[in-house]
């Protein structure tokens, strides 16, 4: 009986100490997209610009449809225009104002994209037709890129009366304080 005892004791020692759980990697595209964001980021500051740009498009596809998608949307597009291609940058910020249109500094970027394409009238008329409030932002925005600058301020606003609650109206407000302190020193 012992006999028995010894070698069951035996056999599940060996059979338990051979068994090994299974590892199981999880892969988070949310915190890669950080990763590969970060990774563009510092390609950039190095002047790697090919580099940056596959990085920020990794960044894009592993995170698709969320509001840090927006963040990876500008800085592809600011890589663009740092190496003079600002009709590749355009779609870019037009995505990422519509991946999350709360961010002033993606309408400031987009009307200087706008700015180098020529387009800011053919734009103004566009604009001039939404009815979105944040269509008064663009409008704005584009005739001060234009030159108008008290309409464009005028617009501006127009738009934080209307919109007081909005994420981006202390940015507009900052901005709007910013160009009458330029337009006084005239």
């Amino acid at each position: 009986m012992k006999r028995i005892l010894l070698i069951s004791l035996i056999f599940l020692s060996i059979f338990t100490s051979a068994y090994k759980k299974p590892e199981v990697h999880v892969i988070d595209a949310e915190k890669n997209a950080y990763f590969h964001n970060n990774l563009g980021i510092n390609y950039l500051n190095e002047h790697c610009y090919y580099a940056s740009i596959q990085e920020f498009k990794i960044a894009i596809s592993l995170s698709p449809s969320t509001q840090a998608t927006a963040v990876f949307l500008n800085n592809i597009a600011d890589t663009y225009m740092l190496i003079g291609y600002p009709d590749m940058a355009l779609q870019p910020y037009e995505d990422a104002i519509n991946q999350y249109g709360l961010n002033f500094l993606y309408y400031q970027n987009l009307v200087k994209c706008y700015s180098k394409l020529g387009m800011i009238q053919s734009k103004i008329a566009e604009y001039s037709k939404g009815t979105n409030p944040l269509s008064k932002i663009m409008l704005g925005l584009l005739y001060i890129e234009s030159g108008d600058l008290k309409r464009g301020i005028i617009i501006l606003d127009e738009f934080t009366m209307t919109e007081p609650d909005l994420l981006i109206t202390p940015a507009v407000k900052q901005y709007i304080k910013d160009t009458v302190k330029k337009l006084n020193q005239f």
